[in-house]
């Protein structure tokens, strides 16, 4: 008997698995795991958790982030809270970081290769998405690299949206792996000073905001000098 699948067949089989996936995540209220309120409630069980089994929890915890990222599910600030609830705030960051660098990735991937039809029509009935595919036409690069530094846009969507485009995935892995490193160690920050967050409001002060803010005029420096260059020739 041979089982072999064809490509269509094995991309319907993939999205068969995600969306079942997705569906029990739901089904589940798994969106209610993952609350500011559930995490200051079960904090003193995680941290003994991460005494006794601490590999365990860690490797686990950085497949638990891919999973939800690569699918685009609710609750990615708080888990980043948790990470530096559970591991500090410097191995906290870079399990975030990296965790969120291939499940973003796995997103970039499926959209373009798996999903792409679906995905598109999707899109283009997004007011948001339809203007950050506009901003991809000058300078991929320093656009991609500014959307990860500031969040004007929804995590999900900035993973999304790109596959779209001219975009290369060395581009998109380099500039996902850069902009999300000031935002990683903020949330892994916070995450040690769990107890005294009383709110979701409180995640990030007008400071932290002002200083990412900053961070992402920046790279778009070469761009707004790109402009100046061609303006001053004509």
């Amino acid at each position: 008997m041979n089982y072999n699948l064809t490509p269509i067949q094995t991309r319907q089989l993939i999205f068969l698995i995600l969306a079942i996936i997705v569906s029990i995540f739901f089904s589940l209220d798994g969106q209610q795991w993952f609350t500011l309120e559930t995490l200051k409630q079960n904090r003193e069980d995680l941290l003994s958790y991460v005494d006794q089994y601490f590999l365990t929890v860690f490797l686990s915890s950085g497949l638990l982030y891919i999973t939800m990222t690569a699918l685009s599910l609710p609750g990615g600030t708080i888990l980043s809270l948790a990470l530096g609830l559970l591991f500090g705030r410097w191995l906290g960051a870079f399990l975030i970081i990296i965790s969120a660098s291939i499940g973003a990735t796995l997103v970039f991937l499926l959209a373009r290769y798996l999903i792409a039809d679906w995905a598109r029509a999707k899109l283009q009935e997004n007011e948001q998405a339809v203007k950050l595919l506009n901003g991809f036409q000058t300078d991929a690069f320093n656009y991609l690299l500014f959307l990860r530094l500031v969040p004007l846009f929804p995590f999900w969507l900035v993973n999304l949206v790109p596959a779209f485009t001219s975009v290369s995935i060395h581009t998109f892995i380099t500039t996902t792996l850069l902009g999300i490193i000031p935002g990683s160690f903020v949330f892994a920050n916070l995450g040690q000073s769990l107890g005294q967050i009383d709110n979701a409001g409180q995640l990030l002060s007008m400071p932290v905001l002002f200083a990412l803010s900053l961070l992402g005029v920046f790279s778009l420096a070469p761009v707004l000098q790109k402009k100046y260059k061609l303006m001053s020739k004509k």
